[in-house]
């Protein structure tokens, strides 16, 4: 049952209804203010949107979107999570955004001071937060000080808290400021277990040790989640609704009355196949009442 939670297949969007869908603007130009939706269960996809190099922004002609649903999970390694644009497994620096977000910072380390607390005021999501997650119900884990830790944008994770509560039945608790390079920092490198959404997120534990977290060339070959939390219903349940709700960037907005073009195919198809019928009837009545007409025609 526990390896099925963990492999279950994703939740999409419109069969979940959700009552006031947290949603996360992202303005990449202040001269039009064009700006794509990261939204809280969405599907993602669509086609890839440039960055315009007319305000500045310190990624001008870099890519965001086309990320899907389907691919948002990575492994315990940073820089994992991508589907496409990591041609450089050591370093994420001028990589793409395929979920419209930018991956955590962790110092210098495979050059992830490119996305920095010095550009946290315009970081899609805001600041990097993070948040303790506890059961409420003994029955989900497998020891009483079972906790683990959501790294991530605050946006993200005020939006996924309401889910991990809600599906997990996680304790309430408020994000606070993250940062990587503190030496009181609740969540080192070496204590993710799971990244997603292109490295942009993280699920941690204090008791996890991964010792080949530095070594930016490594990729896990075999199974990297430790016993306690594969036998933990709580651990599947924050990885499982992390994937399934965490918000990612949807397509670019449909123009405006694109739903009313197949309407009126259809009803100009609706109109004009019956006619035709009728002329096709009238002409062949005249033909069989007026042999030589057919000759003529």
């Amino acid at each position: 049952m526990l390896q099925s939670l963990l492999f279950s297949p994703l939740v999409y969007a419109d069969q979940v209804h959700v009552v006031n869908k947290p949603r996360v603007r992202v303005t990449t130009a202040l001269v039009n203010f064009h700006a794509r939706i990261i939204d809280q269960w969405g599907d993602g996809s669509g086609k890839l949107w440039t960055i315009a190099n007319d305000s500045y922004h310190p990624f001008a002609h870099r890519q965001f979107g086309g990320g899907t649903r389907r691919e948002i999970r990575g492994t315990n390694m940073f820089g994992s999570g991508y589907p496409y644009g990591a041609w450089n497994t050591t370093s994420i620096a001028c990589r793409l955004f395929p979920f419209g977000v930018w991956p955590l910072h962790w110092g210098d380390f495979m050059d992830s001071d490119e996305v920095g607390a010095r550009l946290d005021a315009i970081r899609p999501g805001g600041h990097l937060s993070v948040v303790p997650l506890r059961a409420t119900k003994d029955n989900l884990t497998v020891s009483p000080d079972e906790v683990y830790y959501a790294v991530g944008d605050s946006q993200s994770l005020l939006s996924i808290l309401i889910s991990y509560v809600t599906w997990c039945h996680a304790s309430l608790a408020w994000p606070t400021r993250f940062d990587p390079m503190s030496p009181n920092t609740k969540v080192k490198l070496d204590n993710v277990l799971m990244y997603y959404r292109a490295s942009s997120f993280a699920l941690a534990s204090p008791t996890y040790n991964n010792t080949n977290s530095r070594n930016a060339s490594y990729q896990p070959i075999t199974e990297w989640i430790p016993k306690a939390a594969k036998n933990s219903p709580f651990w599947h349940c924050l990885d499982s609704t992390t994937a399934n709700a965490l918000p990612i960037m949807n397509p670019p907005p449909r123009p405006p009355g694109y739903k009313s073009i197949p309407k009126l195919f259809a009803a100009l198809w609706w109109i004009l196949v019956p006619g035709a019928w009728v002329i096709l009837v009238i002409i062949g009545s005249a033909v069989l009442d007026n042999p030589g007409l057919g000759m003529e025609l």
